[in-house]
């Protein structure tokens, strides 16, 4: 029996009023999955206590203050650092609450007292897709005023990009309008991000471990299951690779295709190695010799003086073709740059960030060296130079299908600076580079953000235009082994159809199967008006919102910039127009969406 506001009706024998408050402030955050925990571990804490059994120490939290973790993560990263924090502050005896964003209800944000937030940003300054909703909650008219609120931001961004660690930035600022003091101030990570999170991680925990810390314990004994499944976790990680054997490149475009894309077969095996659909395979690459030794005679360094990079000590050759990033150019470079370099142009154009961005998103890190020559010792040179950083590939195969394989789809990143060639790093590596049978060192990166139905029944609408259609590659060849019932829609495009329809002759076979229902296909070069793909989602507006009112789930893969904002606009416009909404109905219609993981982004 319910009472009007939805709360359970406790009789005051079992609890009195104060104990029921405590209890119901404790479980607020807590979402569907953490309940259930949660009642199985209250049951065996009373069993053992009933049986007399020797418990083991856990802290009391309903009357303690908390520190809560919240974290944003769109590839994994914010996560991870997010567990390491809550490691650290429970080994300092800090009573933690580690939540992701999407599973924070926000309304709870006005009961924290300590808060730390640890998020990254993608795209253009967007919070990732678990962050949204809190996102957009700390910064409408309805967030509350938080004076009591003490909280600690740690940022992940990329600093080649404009809107670098916009997200934690906003939360940042957010929090401080509306009445909460820091614990110390934001710390913003580069992509190489390790020794700033840490001692992010060190000051905080410094600063609130006297406030914080546990003085009284109880006891406690956890029901420990006796087939308890254990989650398999391999041994292989970013900073412990797997060295795999690369079995295939093959070019899947056309011969007159104006782009390059590559279907990549790389072995996994005696790896033990395990991934899903969805995930992404990292990959480690080496620079092009030709490219270190021009960097070498334009700077007069001498291949062989020795450099230190990250604890090891190497020549400044071999550390520019295995440690240090060349084919990205930052910000941080040409400060460091024109520390010796001292040149007026490159100043003025250093001081004008738009200019910069501009200028460093057309070149490499020898065409700036090249431009504003100037001599360096091997020391200024690697100091100069931030760490290489593995590239992240949404994975285009179901291990259900191809077992001890895992296949990529790689387009080769190739541009002309001033009549000079220029690759991508890495895709430059996996498509020209590196030869059948050779060595490249990989791991799986989870993406739990971008998932099938747990249910096979379960509609599925997948856009993916370009290299963007791989997971869903995945995707099918899944569903295909699980003789999953669930209808599944595909949205593609590329330029034409005849050279770059991407594994035409698999879709078609697909279709055949009864796998894939439906094709959707968008080929702008091939008539005089260019067609995407949020065009034929918008002339497919009312089926489509037909199959989002029958519970499919819709998936976005590929450009962050242009084609995932255009296909946000016309999902947007599909569902206020078919459903008859208003702006602020469809915004709530796509947050449910958002909610309930129905509405999945893997964009890059």
């Amino acid at each position: 029996m319910s009472s009007s506001n939805n709360q359970a009706v406790v009789p005051s024998a079992v609890l009195n009023e104060t104990q029921w408050q405590q209890i119901n402030h404790a479980i607020a955050p807590l979402n569907k999955d953490q309940l259930t925990w949660m009642s199985g571990y209250l049951a065996g804490l009373a069993n053992s206590q009933t049986a007399g059994a020797v418990p083991a120490t856990v802290e009391a939290v309903a009357s303690e203050k908390v520190l809560t973790i919240l974290y944003g993560s769109q590839t994994g990263n914010a996560k991870s650092l997010a567990q390491d924090y809550k490691n650290q502050a429970e080994s300092a005896g800090i009573t933690v609450k580690l939540l992701s964003m999407a599973d924070y209800k926000a309304k709870q944000l006005k009961n924290e007292t300590h808060l730390v937030i640890v998020v990254s940003t993608h795209g253009e300054g967007d919070a990732p897709d678990d962050a949204v909703e809190l996102h957009e909650f700390v910064a409408s008219k309805k967030a509350p005023k938080l004076p009591a609120l003490k909280y600690a931001v740690l940022g992940l961004g990329d600093s080649s990009y404009e809107f670098f660690c916009q997200t934690a930035k906003d939360f940042d600022q957010r929090l401080e309008a509306l009445g909460a003091s820091r614990i110390s101030d934001r710390v913003d990570c580069d992509v190489d991000y390790d020794s700033a999170a840490k001692a992010f991680i060190e000051l905080v925990t410094s600063q609130l471990k006297e406030e914080l810390t546990t003085k009284q314990s109880q006891v406690v004994q956890l029901p420990v299951s006796a087939n308890a499944p254990v989650a398999a976790v391999s041994e292989y990680t970013k900073k412990n690779p797997f060295t795999a054997t690369l079995n295939e490149s093959q070019k899947i475009t056309g011969r007159d295709s104006v782009k390059d894309i590559r279907h990549v077969e790389i072995s996994l095996e005696d790896s033990g190695i395990e991934y899903k659909p969805g995930d992404a395979l990292g990959i480690w690459f080496n620079n092009d010799l030709a490219l270190v030794e021009e960097i070498l005679a334009l700077t007069g360094v001498k291949a062989d003086e020795e450099v230190s990079v990250g604890g090891d000590t190497l020549s400044i050759k071999q550390a520019l073709i295995e440690k240090l990033e060349l084919t990205l150019s930052y910000p941080t470079f040409v400060k460091s740059y024109l520390e010796v370099a001292a040149n007026d142009t490159l100043q003025a154009l250093f001081d004008d960030k738009a200019k910069l961005r501009n200028y460093l998103s057309e070149r490499q890190i020898v065409d700036i060296v090249k431009e504003f020559p100037t001599q360096l010792t091997a020391e200024q040179l690697a100091r100069a130079l931030r760490p290489i950083t593995p590239r992240l590939y949404s994975i285009a195969s179901s291990q259900a299908d191809v077992e001890d394989e895992v296949h990529l789809t790689v387009a080769l990143v190739e541009y002309d600076v001033d009549g000079n060639e220029r690759v991508g790093g890495a895709s430059g590596f996996l498509s020209n580079r590196l030869e059948e049978g050779q060595s490249v060192r990989v791991f799986i990166e989870p993406n739990n953000n971008f998932r099938l139905p747990e249910n096979p029944d379960t509609p599925v609408i997948m856009v993916g235009p370009g290299t963007g259609v791989a997971p869903f590659r995945a995707f099918m060849q899944q569903r295909a082994e699980d003789e999953a019932k669930g209808k599944n829609w595909l949205f593609f495009g590329n330029p034409t159809f005849t050279q770059d329809f991407l594994y035409q002759t698999e879709w078609q076979r697909f279709v055949k199967d009864g796998v894939v229902d439906k094709i959707s296909l968008a080929f702008s070069r091939d008539q005089e008006q260019k067609i995407y793909v949020q065009h034929r989602l918008l002339e497919q507006a009312k089926e489509v919102y037909q199959w989002l009112e029958e519970g499919a789930h819709f998936y976005v893969c590929g450009d962050a910039t242009h084609m995932a904002k255009d296909v946000h606009d016309a999902l947007f416009s599909i569902i206020q127009e078919q459903g008859n909404k208003s702006e602020e109905e469809a915004q709530q219609y796509l947050n449910d969406l958002r909610r309930a993981k129905r509405y999945q982004k893997d964009v890059y």
